[in-house]
């Protein structure tokens, strides 16, 4: 659990409640209906035209990672590799099958099956690399998804602005009707800027950092792989790793 995503989000309420308590608004005029349908389903139906179903249905499941990130530990992917290396050392490469039964990591399970199979250190780069980089242009372009909501929805929030105000203004001889109006408008405003900026935007940034260091976690995994393939000796392939703790 990532708590300082669940802080963000409490501050971020917070924040804007508490300011608007404090200046004596009340908490109702935040709350408006015909607003937040403006400014949330316009967003949604911009995101569902510029985005295909494929990336829309990953950048859905990766929102999770926000506040629960997959586990990774550079740490503990070193003690994997070390382990195979010194039991290749002991058994040889074939020692490894039992290994690559067991492992439920897709991306280690598929280096170490081409270990096994007795493929060329640099075909194992090959193979891995153009893996890796597949795997993390598709997940970099679902997180964007809430770098395009951030864009959308302060617009969407000027589009119900205005709106409001055009509300307004064909009622200006019906007072009763005004403050609905001006309501909408400005509370609009709030929602796409908030919108944007204490949750899209931050959300996008996140998902960015968590695939990095997926990506990071596998280039580590890809070079100790090579490193067992090549016969080095397990010492150095643990000084060599240490490289990518930061």
């Amino acid at each position: 659990m990532d708590v300082l995503s669940i802080l963000g989000v409490i501050l971020g309420f917070g924040a804007i409640l508490g300011g608007n308590y404090l200046e004596g608004g009340h908490l109702d005029a935040l709350f408006n209906g015909p607003a937040a349908l403006i400014v949330i389903g316009g967003t949604f139906a911009a995101i569902l035209l510029q985005t295909p179903l494929k990336l829309l249905t990953n950048g859905i499941k990766m929102l999770r990672w926000v506040f629960v990130p997959p586990y990774v530990s550079i740490d503990d992917g070193i003690e994997k590799v070390i382990s195979w290396s010194m039991r290749a050392r002991k058994e040889g490469l074939l020692g490894l099958e039992a290994v690559v039964e067991k492992e439920t990591e897709y991306f280690a399970g598929k280096g170490l099956q081409l270990l096994v199979d007795g493929a060329e250190p640099e075909v194992i780069r090959n193979v891995l690399e153009l893996d890796l980089i597949s795997k993390e242009r598709h997940d970099l372009n679902s997180a964007k998804i809430y770098d395009g909501m951030g864009g959308y929805s302060p617009t969407i929030g000027i589009i119900g602005a205005v709106m409001g105000l055009i509300h307004v203004m064909s009622n200006l001889a019906d007072p009763a009707s005004l403050g609905s109006g001006i309501a909408t408008a400005f509370v609009a405003t709030i929602y796409g800027v908030a919108f944007a900026n204490l949750f899209f935007f931050p959300i996008a940034s996140k998902l960015k950092i968590v695939i990095q260091e997926q990506s990071s976690y596998r280039e580590m995994l890809i070079e100790g792989l090579v490193a067992i393939s090549e016969g080095e000796n397990p010492r150095s392939i643990e000084l060599k790793l240490r490289g990518f703790i930061t």
